[in-house]
């Protein structure tokens, strides 16, 4: 079977052969409370759940959307690479960020919109990360930026982070603290290398006010997008807005972003999309066609055991996101802007 160079550098890169299955189904236990896993689970060992997530998952997120992991609201006539920019660049100016400050970027990934951001402000930027593999490959792309003068990956749990690590000018998160198994826990470990006066923004997956408990829909949604996104679970916006009372952060602005989003292009539309031109690989034909095509590469033993299996998940995980988007009961980018008192 014909591969494409960038898909068969993919499944070679992020872990040794041997470990891919094992740490796949490491991962999928955790979603499975037949093998001990649930939400108790999950909370208590976040950290394992999403390192083994990204350990699996990076090189496909990179293959199929760039080095910027997330969504973005997009208006008429834009591009998804032009939104995914405006994006980041809105929290850097609702932040006001210049040069001079420091700021932290609390869950980075490969640092995709770190490195934006810092272009765009001139801001120094510290991003943190407690996957080693995303840290590695961020500080090589940083480097090869020549930015590495701006920004620094850092591998770090954000839910211990030293006061001492600060103070910091200003802190932001992109669709990172859906992982955190605790958000009040979250927020006053940031609050305390926040400088006082200083502004705290982040974009926020949570379900909406139209999710529905009672319905058996919305709870498979809800459970394929944790299970497909290493999520300890999806939080109400109410969740998010008292957990930054809780830790002391004063909200100045909070809104869903999903909902300023043109028709045409709803943020999931990448995904809903059957052909994507401009983003062929996280269409819904792309995904078939790499999954198929990993499959082959697995059978051929180019591919380690288990890549299927990732592809599989994450396939499903993609349908889960479109449906939650078209259902309006899931939103990747509920925006809240905080400050921490002076």
């Amino acid at each position: 079977m014909a591969s494409d160079p960038g898909l068969t550098h993919l499944v070679r890169t992020s872990l040794p052969r041997d470990d891919v299955q094992r740490t796949a189904s490491d991962y999928l236990a955790f979603h499975d409370e037949a093998r001990g896993g649930g939400l108790a689970a999950r909370r208590q060992h976040y950290a394992r759940m999403v390192n083994n997530y990204y350990d699996l998952v990076t090189d496909f997120y990179e293959f199929g959307w760039g080095q910027s992991f997330h969504f973005a609201p997009r208006h008429r006539g834009e591009s998804l690479k032009a939104s995914i920019a405006r994006h980041e660049f809105y929290l850097a100016l609702r932040l006001g960020l210049r040069p001079g400050m420091r700021v932290l970027d609390v869950g980075c990934g490969v640092g995709g919109p770190m490195r934006a951001i810092a272009r765009f402000s001139g801001a120094t930027i510290v991003g943190v990360n407690n996957n080693d593999y995303q840290v590695r490959r961020g500080t090589e792309q940083t480097r090869a930026a020549a930015l590495d003068s701006l920004c620094t990956l850092v591998k770090a749990d954000f839910m211990e982070i030293a006061p001492d690590a600060g103070p910091y000018d200003a802190v932001y998160a992109i669709e990172a603290s859906c992982h955190a198994p605790d958000k009040a826990r979250l927020f006053r470990t940031l609050a305390g290398v926040m400088a006082p006066g200083a502004l705290f923004a982040s974009y926020e997956w949570c379900l909406t006010p139209r999710y529905d408990a009672s319905s058996a829909e919305h709870r498979a949604l809800k459970r394929g997008i944790e299970e497909g996104d290493a999520l300890p679970e999806l939080p109400a916006f109410e969740i998010v807005t008292d957990g930054l009372a809780r830790a002391g952060l004063e909200l100045i602005e909070s809104r869903d972003l999903a909902l300023e989003c043109s028709p045409e292009t709803p943020w999931y539309q990448p995904l809903a999309a059957r052909v994507a031109l401009g983003g062929f690989h996280h269409s819904r034909t792309g995904r078939a066609v790499t999954n198929v095509a990993v499959r082959g590469l697995e059978l051929l033993r180019i591919a380690p055991k288990g890549s299927a299996a990732v592809s599989t998940f994450l396939n499903a995980t993609a349908d889960a996101l479109v449906r939650g988007g078209e259902t309006g009961i899931f939103t990747p980018m509920f925006y809240v802007l905080a400050r921490k008192p002076a």
